[in-house]
């Protein structure tokens, strides 16, 4: 069961003014189900990505950079698919990629290097371009702006619940909307983005600025969740600006409008990231880990994912067991060489656990297990060395986590 998380609510997922979807059901891997979505973009609309840094990127991703860059950073349309990353399969992935964004683009009427694909699914398996082929006429029959739900339920692998959310927001008396997707359950470790995940605001945003945004917008949020360690192949993040409510940013990002536009863009994407960690495979704890007074945000972000992806602490995690030394084992690998762990405090919610290198003197066991029968809690560490600060926002380690995984082919 995810944590805290249950499906958005369809009336709260914003049209973005510019942005049609539709979805269809193409038998890509399983029956029945919603696996493919295509997404129109209007005229004149603006877009920019980050992409995964795993070396071995599916040739959806090689396929969406080109296009991207082709486009000029205006493309006209998307394509997904779920069941298939169409990762490690080489140069016939690649013509199977440019195939369907040739057979996309001739369905809407646009050049093929203005379709950017995306993939998900199962790794060194060739996508079935015939039954995806045979979803786009359904899928383009359905476009709607108010389909973010469904679009959401068309790119899920194991995630239990669709992942999208939205903000409307007023700027200089006009309304603008910002509403996003993604899915991610397992083979989390973003190192850029998430595994698929789509933002669009109807603001006009200059496509060097959107390229900022995203950039930023991915650290401040999917960068810093992690389910398993795990760096995917297909890891894709769009951001998409149409232009089409008539406010315009300043180009440079300068003022209160560009600041309330770039606030609300980064405010929906922490909140799909934080909603992928709430669904990791078998999860049933959320756990937010910040590192404070470090000597850098790369020092605090290593010792928060030192934590966070210890399976020790993870498994400790699960079975609300205070065994809490492996959270100070776990800083001491982090790769701090001169770290002086007579200052490190460290602290579980509100309890004190850990001082002057070693248990605070009015620490209880009955305390820290309090606290780790939580359906969601708060870590905190300490270092005393500097300014810097960071937050990561992970799961906790179950039985069902080996069994999805062992089970994922089936």
């Amino acid at each position: 069961m995810p944590v805290n998380l249950v499906a958005p609510d369809p009336a709260g997922l914003h049209a973005v003014a510019g942005v049609e979807l539709g979805t269809a059901r193409a038998g890509i891997r399983k029956p029945n189900r919603r696996d493919l979505l295509i997404v129109r973009i209007g005229a004149g609309a603006t877009a920019a990505g980050v992409f995964t840094r795993n070396r071995f990127c599916a040739a959806p991703v090689t396929v969406c950079r080109e296009n991207l860059a082709a486009a000029k950073g205006a493309p006209r349309a998307l394509v997904v698919n779920t069941g298939c990353a169409n990762a490690g399969t080489g140069p016939v992935g690649l013509d199977n990629a440019r195939a369907i964004c040739a057979a996309v683009a001739e369905a809407l009427g646009c050049r093929a290097d203005e379709v950017l694909p995306m993939s998900t699914g199962v790794i060194l398996e060739h996508l079935p371009v015939d039954r995806v082929k045979g979803g786009i006429a359904p899928a383009v029959a359905d476009l709607a702006p108010g389909n973010w739900l469904a679009a959401a339920e068309a790119i899920m692998t194991t995630d239990t619940v669709p992942k999208a959310a939205s903000r409307r927001i007023m700027v200089d008396g006009k309304p603008v909307a910002i509403t996003g997707l993604s899915k991610g359950a397992g083979m989390i470790r973003p190192n850029m983005a998430t595994m698929l995940g789509l933002v669009a605001t109807d603001a006009a945003v200059a496509q060097p600025l959107l390229e900022r945004w995203v950039r930023e917008a991915a650290d401040l949020s999917f960068n810093r969740i992690t389910v398993d360690g795990d760096t995917s192949t297909n890891d894709t993040l769009l951001l998409v600006a149409t232009g089409a409510s008539g406010v315009t940013v300043d180009a440079q990002g300068a003022g209160p409008q560009a600041a309330a536009v770039r606030e609300a863009v980064v405010a929906v994407a922490r909140e799909l990231a934080q909603a992928i960690v709430r669904d990791g495979e078998g999860a049933t704890k959320f756990i937010t880990i910040t590192v404070e007074k470090a000597g850098g945000e790369d020092e605090a972000a290593a010792v928060a994912y030192a934590i966070a992806h210890s399976p020790l602490v993870k498994t400790a995690f699960f079975a609300s067991d205070p065994n809490l030394g492996r959270i100070l084992a776990a800083v001491g690998y982090a790769g701090i060489d001169d770290l002086d762990v007579g200052r490190i405090e460290l602290y579980l919610d509100d309890v004190h656990v850990a001082t002057g290198g070693g248990r605070h003197p009015g620490y209880r066991e009955e305390d820290g297990q309090r606290v780790m029968k939580q359906a969601e809690i708060l870590v905190r560490v300490v270092l005393n060395r500097g300014d810097a600060a960071t937050t990561v926002w992970t799961c906790d380690l179950s039985h069902d986590y080996v069994s999805i995984n062992a089970d994922y082919r089936s």
